[in-house]
């Protein structure tokens, strides 16, 4: 397994920012993300945009040089059945180089952690239809 830590991202940090927008485009255009690169006015706005609602947060997964190589983009919802919070990962992406050396379970962790916290009673994914490893390897 991967020697990686995760952080929440603190949409202030110019560093943060930057890994969140670089890893969310990388994201874009791999085929698991539908292939289509982020347009540039929409990459310019995200950070501030996600800053702005206070239902969203996001996380990065850090390797052991410090170089960010996951990220999980997470909103938070209502499940009506349980009237409690629910988590919703939107985006979820593993740079290439890091993929089947447990960086996912590490991220999926902290994400999993952070809903804890904020008194959610499930977390959900959204999948792409093209995204067959992601429907596949699901195990929560």
């Amino acid at each position: 397994m991967a020697a990686v830590t995760v952080k929440i991202v603190d949409y202030k940090d110019e560093h943060h920012a930057a890994c969140l927008i670089s890893l969310l485009a990388a994201y874009a255009l791999d085929p698991a993300g539908g292939g289509e690169a982020i347009s540039d006015d929409v990459l310019g706005g995200l950070v501030a945009q996600l800053a702005s609602r206070p239902y969203a947060f996001s996380m990065i997964a850090f390797d052991e040089s410090g170089t960010a190589v996951g990220l999980a983009n997470c909103f938070e919802g209502f499940s009506t059945f349980a009237g409690k919070g629910l988590v919703n990962i939107h985006d979820f992406y593993v740079a290439e180089s890091h993929r089947k050396q447990g960086v996912s379970q590490i991220l999926l962790a902290g994400v999993e952690d952070e809903a804890k916290k904020r008194g959610a009673c499930k977390i959900t994914l959204e999948v792409l239809d093209g995204n067959r490893p992601a429907k596949v390897g699901l195990s929560f």
